[in-house]
């Protein structure tokens, strides 16, 4: 796992993806070269472009821990369940969690199947532990219910569907959304642990944010990241400081209610095509899409992909693994605007995905590529 004295040792962690091990070639000999101490460096997810490597100080993880476990009132008492993989923030920054508070952690290694995680979570009476939504999703699909002892199921990684959200709760989980990224050392914003109606993100008292004329975050605090590296055509290593502020991609909503501060996501700046000249946002109608699929119960819901079009700039198809998924074209279509219905649907053998269960868009649109 991580070494004792992993706290408090000047030396520097390389997060690495034991998929994509050569994409870390050379960096641990870069980063001693630059006289670089206690950072931790995590691969962004991948997502949107080329990789880049997020310089996070150990100090950073154990900050935004310490207000994690602040809000989940997490004690000695506690038993984490790490069901994410290591090399990404959401499941390290447990490890810190666990440190700071005395409480004791089980990692499951296995490869992700539902049943088997709630048999673990039953046998090692699991407090806390984070998700994802597909995650989530596989366990209101295979209608498990929650185990006794779990207290906290904190999603992260993607926004999670309130229809999901409902279904999961009805099967007795205890499901707080939260926002974060792996710039600010995980959590940004979450669901108040003390229930009290609101769906709302609540901002942890650690970051100060604002927004620009743009709607985008821009996010400020002691866990924020350093910088990013990465690495050139020509096997090079540079470094990006992030400075003070970081202006994110999100656009989102910010409001106070007396002294606390809450968010809500309204998109990503990267969501967006053009079509006939207007600028459409794709994250409404995915949701739209999802919502379709929890409803119908599908296991794998399908994706909304926008390909080149030669008229059109654009245009909308949906990328499906079956039959019964690609049959929502139509309904879809009927309940859509005219410029934001797809033109088809396209199967595919697999919707491709990162290791956090987000839709992984570059290995997608290169299936329709290559």
């Amino acid at each position: 796992m991580i070494a004792n004295d992993f706290w408090t040792s000047d030396s520097c962690h390389i997060a690495v993806n034991p998929h994509r091990v050569e994409e870390s070639h050379g960096l641990s000999e870069w980063a001693a070269e630059q006289g670089m101490r206690a950072l931790c460096f995590f691969q962004t997810s991948g997502s949107e472009g080329a990789p880049k490597w997020v310089a996070l100080p150990k100090l950073a993880l154990l900050i935004s821990a310490q207000a994690v476990n602040d809000h989940f009132d997490v004690i000695e008492a506690d038993r984490w369940l790490i069901a994410l993989p290591l090399h990404h923030v959401g499941g390290f920054s447990i490890l810190a969690r666990a440190h700071l508070s005395g409480s004791s952690f089980v990692q499951d290694t296995t490869r992700w199947q539902p049943q088997t995680f709630v048999v673990l979570c039953h046998h090692e009476e699991i407090s806390l532990v984070s998700l994802v939504p597909t995650q989530v999703h596989d366990l209101v699909r295979d209608q498990i219910t929650c185990p006794p002892s779990l207290r906290a199921a904190i999603i992260g990684g993607g926004a999670l569907l309130p229809e999901l959200a409902e279904r999961a709760a009805a099967l007795g989980w205890p499901i707080y959304q939260s926002y974060g990224m792996t710039e600010a050392a995980s959590q940004i914003a979450t669901q108040p642990y003390v229930a009290d109606g609101t769906s709302r993100l609540a901002v942890l008292p650690l970051w100060q944010t604002r927004v620009d004329e743009l709607s985008r975050l821009i996010l400020s605090g002691s866990a924020l990241a350093k910088g990013y590296a990465s690495m050139n055509a020509a096997g090079h290593w540079s470094w990006q400081p992030i400075g003070a502020e970081l202006v994110t991609r999100d656009i989102v909503q910010l409001s106070d209610q007396d002294t606390q501060r809450f968010i809500q996501i309204l998109g990503r700046e990267s969501g967006y095509v053009k079509i006939l000249g207007e600028l459409i946002h794709l994250a409404p109608l995915q949701a739209r899409l999802e919502v379709m699929s929890v409803q119908r119960g599908l296991a794998s819901p399908p994706v909304i992909l926008s390909l080149p079009d030669a008229r059109r700039e654009n245009r909308l198809v949906l990328a499906a693994t079956d039959t019964v998924s690609a049959a929502l074209l139509e309904p879809f279509n009927a309940v859509t605007e005219p410029l934001c219905q797809m033109t088809e649907a396209i199967l595919v053998p697999h919707i491709p995905r990162t290791s956090l269960g987000k839709i992984d868009h570059p290995a997608l649109q290169r299936l329709f590529i290559n």
